[in-house]
């Protein structure tokens, strides 16, 4: 990794996020207007990376956020606290009936042949409002920070929350802190803020600023303006049309080191076939196909992010880090809700060829 550095010295976090915490319902396989009852899931494009970093890889890791004084904000605090991420909260008071509001997202799982709806309510989101100087980043990171993420979710909320990524991650680079971002590009969010036109014109200008891209052909092709590949992939699990992607992305952002991705080839709601790839300085790695049994597919590609990112940052070598993303997005699929409940020693199993064969 020759012009790819990571901290090696002891820092008070190894990761830190900086996005919007939600609360998403799920009634499971049952339509949602046909639910009667609900899960409630504490999820985050930025967190769920956060949370499964500490949860099961067991880093040091943060989430600067936003966060309301009522019952919501209550519910969510306790989740933070059980996954062992250490919060950076900026407050703000509920009015008891508008907000702002700790969003909610709307998620059945679908089955079968029918596939899962997501919506949003994001009315006066209490995230939407956080801008520059939010945060005391010169405080926040005296301490040291090894690794700095954010995601195109949080910078589709608002025009203040983008400006408040670049901000994030020019301090985050001035004390050594490796940057990544994870496109997830949302038409829905982006609607209202200007579109695709805007969305590119502020995921370029973010992009400008980081080492480390996660974002599959859509993020790049949608989110960035990259042209697709002339022929066809012979399949969606055919790594050779995103590698040529990856060429165009870094021609236009050279000062990006590593893009990442998941290729899923999704057969049912319930049946994928998976897989991820991983471009590091010109050099590309693919990792195997696994065929998934899909629980819940929500909150896979961040669970491919949280392994890929522990891996290279424990020094395992670039194809380990792969794999490991790769093992532990597959896993989080096999869980409700968008949090891992996966272990290290699971992860590491299945990274290496294991078999779900009952363990006695």
């Amino acid at each position: 990794m020759s012009g790819f550095r990571i901290r090696t010295d002891a820092c008070n976090l190894d990761f830190l996020a900086l996005g919007a915490v939600v609360h998403r319902l799920d009634p499971g396989v049952v339509p949602f207007r046909k639910a009667r009852t609900f899960d409630i899931h504490v999820s985050g494009g930025e967190y769920n990376v956060a949370a499964a970093l500490a949860d099961c890889f067991r880093l040091r890791t943060g989430i600067a956020t936003a966060m309301v004084h009522y019952g919501i904000g209550e519910l969510v605090q306790a989740r933070i606290r059980e996954t062992g991420v250490t919060p950076f909260y900026k407050w703000f008071e509920h009015d008891g009936v508008r907000g702002p509001n700790i969003a909610t997202v709307y998620s059945d799982r679908g089955h079968g042949v029918r596939a899962p709806v997501v919506f949003y309510n994001r009315a006066n989101e209490a995230g939407a409002l956080l801008k520059p100087g939010d945060f005391d980043w010169a405080n926040l990171l005296a301490g040291g920070v090894r690794w700095f993420h954010s995601g195109g979710i949080f910078a589709a909320l608002s025009p203040t929350t983008s400006e408040l990524i670049v901000e994030g991650m020019q301090a985050a680079r001035a004390a050594g802190a490796v940057i990544s971002f994870d496109l997830n590009y949302r038409p829905k969010l982006w609607a209202p803020f200007g579109g695709l036109t805007r969305a590119q014109q502020v995921l370029r200008r973010v992009v400008g600023q980081v080492d480390a891209l996660i974002g599959n052909e859509e993020d790049l092709q949608h989110g960035l303006g990259i042209a697709g590949p002339e022929v066809a992939a012979k399949s969606k699990l055919d790594p050779d049309s995103f590698f040529q992607m990856i060429d165009r992305t870094v021609e236009q952002f050279p000062n990006i080191k590593i893009v990442a991705t998941t290729l899923r080839d999704v057969h049912s709601t319930n049946r994928h076939d998976w897989a991820a790839v991983l471009w590091l300085e010109g050099k590309k790695y693919v990792s195997p196909t696994c065929h998934m049994d899909v629980l819940d597919r929500i909150g896979g590609g961040d669970g491919f992010a949280a392994g890929l990112i522990y891996g290279l940052l424990s020094g395992r070598s670039v194809d380990e880090a792969l794999r490991l993303g790769w093992a532990h997005g597959a896993l989080l699929t096999t869980f409700h809700g968008d949090v891992t409940m996966a272990s290290l020693a699971e992860v590491e199993s299945f990274a290496k060829g294991g078999s779900a064969r009952v363990q006695r």
